[in-house]
């Protein structure tokens, strides 16, 4: 008997007699390597490289939950800096993108139905790129309403009332006391109920979510004038996510970008009217 051929190495064809088809006839196992082969080759065309979010971004908490979710989802993006020191948010082409002249925006080119869309507001793109890639928004609806609870909180209260205190106490020309109190006060109570909230909780929906990471650079910042001593579960929340890779990425990134405020970029950023 003569002995078979060893098979041929995987990804190399066979230089045998039976890599050859016979005229008139077509083997199963022919058939089979020639589908494969197919497969293998169409595959191979299709398998494209995914094309980059692109990331309309400054340093600033706001552009923070932008930064750390796409971090966190490991997904590429390219990273498009909107200097609003320098009014950049004002030019036309990113006005086409974000109305309110407000970063952060996203424009993701593999949208809805495969063609590009442009997102503007952290809280609706963290709600968009959790549902596209199916993290961080849970899908069980119990569950999806704690996480737009405290996405929403965050959206209509610790973001603008920690942002009116920051402005008094550190931006503002005048030391106007009454504004100074009204604001800080009012991030005491709001970090007081995030305090209790995180009691006998890792996270502020259960488990890690959008509701952390628009959050957390909020509370980073205002920590910088309220203490946390008082609020134990609240910097127990703050340390913990801080400590995630992602988190420390995402918040890092064009850190080096931002510069000190001068007059000429607070001309810009405060005071402006309809235009």
């Amino acid at each position: 008997m003569k002995k078979a051929k060893a098979a041929a190495p995987k990804g190399q064809v066979s230089k045998g007699a039976a890599a050859k088809p016979v005229k008139g006839r077509t083997s199963k196992k022919q058939v089979s390597r020639r589908t494969a082969g197919k497969s293998r080759k169409s595959t191979k065309k299709s398998a494209k490289k995914p094309t980059p979010i692109a990331l309309y971004y400054w340093p600033t908490p706001n552009g923070h939950k932008i930064s750390i979710m796409l971090e966190e989802l490991g997904v590429p993006y390219a990273l498009k800096p909107v200097n609003i020191g320098a009014g950049e948010q004002f030019a036309p082409a990113f006005l086409k993108i974000s109305p309110n002249n407000r970063m952060p925006a996203i424009v993701d080119p593999d949208g809805p139905g495969g063609r590009p869309v442009s997102l503007f507001e952290s809280g609706a793109i963290l709600q968009y790129l959790g549902r596209k890639f199916g993290r961080f928004y849970p899908q069980d609806e119990r569950a999806r309403i704690q996480v737009e609870e405290w996405l929403f909180w965050q959206v209509g209260g610790l973001g603008p009332m920690a942002g009116q205190a920051n402005h008094f106490l550190v931006y503002a020309k005048e030391a106007i006391p009454y504004a100074r109190k009204r604001y800080a006060d009012e991030v005491h109570r709001l970090l007081g109920v995030m305090n209790k909230r995180l009691a006998g909780r890792k996270y502020l929906a259960g488990t890690y979510s959008i509701a952390d990471m628009a959050c957390w650079s909020w509370v980073v910042s205002a920590a910088k004038y309220q203490p946390l001593d008082e609020f134990p579960h609240l910097a127990a929340w703050k340390e913990r996510v801080g400590a995630r890779p992602a988190v420390k990425r995402g918040y890092a990134l064009g850190a080096e970008l931002r510069k000190p405020m001068g007059d000429a970029q607070k001309a810009v950023l405060f005071n402006q009217r309809a235009r």
